[in-house]
């Protein structure tokens, strides 16, 4: 459904899994299912699909297609969700790691600047959880500016962290997106407004949400779920996640370090496919959220 999220890279994305008709592949980020319509349009009868997504808005998109099972959970759960829908490898694995229009678009979901409305910014509505009206409430400053900086890479996060401490302590807690404007109002930068509120939304939705310990989760089971020569495709929108999954791809964990047996020698799961694939000038004409996506590859070796 193009009014619920625009794929970005949808043809370089599913190419990137070199579609076998009779494969069983896993789409980890369903949302407005234009991925997974376009990997289900390359298999063949025989051919299985196994799409997830957290957030329950999501499922009134699947189509009615046999072939497809959708799972509505987080993706870090993937092996045991894939397993359970009667698979123990697959051949490819995509996922495109953006948040959808529809969240962005969705002013009572919380996850955009332009909007008024709470602070919520759950991806999963439906299981409890903290809330970003949570982080802001209850961190104390310096674990805010350590999240500020991690997730949002924000110069003078200490700022920005102690300017919220100091509105909930004079002004009362902060509910909406408004309140946390108004709360750092006085630390954003002129001229740069938007990249400001941008970078502090992403870190609150991050932690909100998990993302990177996720992200860390899924890629780690997607290596061992993947059989000889299956595919890895993932769309990447900020320097974290990117740097996550380059890690992956070069040693197979999250730090980057390939690890030795005893005598020394290396063995990486995975080699990459290619170089990293942006978004044509059409593309980012036609949907500028895609601007910033990353496409890599890799494919299982071991």
């Amino acid at each position: 459904m193009s009014e619920y999220h625009d794929p970005v890279l949808l043809r370089e994305s599913v190419d990137m899994l070199n579609i076998r008709p009779e494969g069983v592949y896993v789409d980890v980020t369903f949302g407005g299912g234009g991925h997974s319509r376009e990997i289900l349009a390359r298999l063949g009868r025989r051919g299985r699909l196994v799409s997830f997504d957290q957030d329950a808005e999501a499922l009134a998109n699947a189509p009615d297609d046999k072939r497809l099972t959708l799972v509505h959970n987080n993706f870090r759960f993937l092996r045991g969700c894939v397993r359970a829908a009667g698979f123990d490898g697959v051949d490819g694995v995509l996922a495109d790691l953006g948040v959808s229009s529809h969240h962005f678009d969705t002013a009572e979901r919380g996850f955009s600047f332009r909007f008024e409305g709470p602070l919520d910014m759950r991806m999963n509505r439906t299981g409890g959880g903290k809330t970003a009206a949570d982080v802001v409430n209850t961190y104390e400053a310096e674990q805010l500016a350590a999240l500020l900086g991690r997730y949002g890479e924000l110069e003078r996060c200490f700022r920005v962290a102690n300017a919220i401490v100091r509105h909930r302590e004079t002004a009362g807690e902060l509910a909406t997106i408004g309140d946390l404007l108004t709360a750092t109002e006085g630390v954003t930068p002129r001229g740069a407004e938007a990249k400001f509120r941008a970078k502090l939304f992403q870190a609150l939705r991050i932690e909100v949400n998990g993302e990177m310990q996720a992200l860390e989760m899924m890629l780690g089971q997607a290596i061992r779920l993947l059989k000889p020569e299956g595919r890895l495709s993932v769309i990447t929108y900020h320097s974290l996640e990117d740097r996550m999954v380059k890690n992956f791809i070069r040693s197979g964990t999250a730090d980057g370090v390939v690890e030795r047996d005893f005598f020394g020698r290396s063995s990486t799961p995975l080699r990459g496919v290619g170089k990293v694939v942006l978004p044509s000038a059409e593309e980012v004409a036609r949907n500028p959220r895609s601007r910033s996506a990353k496409l890599r590859g890799a494919e299982r070796t071991l």
